[in-house]
């Protein structure tokens, strides 16, 4: 099958229209038809079925799709691997959350820009449960993921994992609190009255809560959600409730952080890709960027 049109096919998986794809690859709707059509023909099957004044590829449309970013992926691994002097080049899509994204994404974009001009990141702010569901319908290339210590999320064999950077984490109170330093459950224990708050869009941290409270006795009331650890301060600062925040991150005025210990809620990061895409030169290249990036601490907020 001819490389070309497999990249077709995969920008058409991706953008969703053959004149999104004619306007991605400079040429006109009728070559890219031509391509799909030609594919579909050493194929041996339709690839591609209408849709109203649209298309959409068909089962074996998408099952192709998925085995060209694999071929294509080799192809240019190989092409390196004959002419090792070749500049990675290609559109990498990496979906992450607005932390890791900050801290160790946007650093490595920026030299990209100088270093590796012919790599190009596209960057998707999700949660990992989000980004997980678009990396396995190949809607991305990377997910930047995390998990705590007190509620790791659960390995997929389907996936390559790599660790990255961690960073301790603590309860977020109201400043006029006295500081105190004991154990995690004695901390919580002195809010079991309190109204918490949690993550919206993830279940990481209000497990976390709900595990070092009930060693405390009690259940937590889980009042506000909040995607933005800077709403999360705005709730404390309104004395609204308590909740978890990075240890490293300063705080707004109004917001006292009470050190947690025994156990200690950790907040870990991850790189992850599809088994066997590691290969793709920028894919490659980025990943190895990703892990010389130290997790620094987020500036201050407010």
């Amino acid at each position: 099958m001819d490389a070309r049109r497999l990249e077709t096919l995969l920008l058409l998986s991706r953008l969703g229209s053959m004149r999104a794809v004619a306007e991605e690859t400079h040429t006109t709707t009728s070559t890219v038809s031509q391509q799909i059509a030609a594919l579909a023909r050493e194929a041996g099957t339709p690839l591609i079925e209408p849709e109203g004044r649209r298309v959409r590829l068909t089962p074996a449309g998408r099952r192709l799709a998925g085995h060209a970013v694999t071929i294509l992926a080799a192809l240019e691994a190989a092409r390196l691997d004959l002419d090792p002097s070749a500049e990675p080049a290609g559109t990498l899509r990496v979906a992450g959350f607005g932390t890791v994204i900050r801290r160790s994404l946007m650093p490595i974009v920026a030299r990209l820009a100088v270093d590796h001009p012919g790599v190009r990141v596209h960057i998707h702010e999700h949660e990992p449960a989000e980004a997980l569901s678009l990396l396995a319908a190949d809607g991305i290339d990377l997910a930047l993921t995390y998990d705590f210590n007190l509620a790791p999320a659960p390995l997929d064999r389907t996936v390559d994992v790599r660790s990255l950077w961690s960073a301790d984490w603590a309860l977020g109170v109201p400043a006029a609190d006295p500081w105190t330093d004991v154990a995690a459950p004695e901390v919580f224990a002195r809010y079991r009255d309190h109204d918490w708050i949690v993550n919206s869009r993830g279940a990481a941290d209000e497990q976390v809560v709900r595990t070092i409270a009930s060693m405390a006795g009690f259940d937590p009331l889980i009042t506000h959600r909040a995607d933005s650890l800077a709403l999360l301060q705005d709730l404390i600062v309104a004395g609204l409730g308590v909740g978890l925040l990075p240890a490293d991150q300063e705080t707004r005025p109004g917001v006292r952080l009470l050190p947690l210990k025994d156990p200690s809620p950790v907040l870990r990061t991850y790189a992850v890709v599809r088994a066997g895409r590691t290969g793709w030169p920028p894919l490659t290249l980025l990943l190895n960027l990703l892990r010389t990036v130290p997790g620094q601490p987020d500036p201050p907020v407010g």
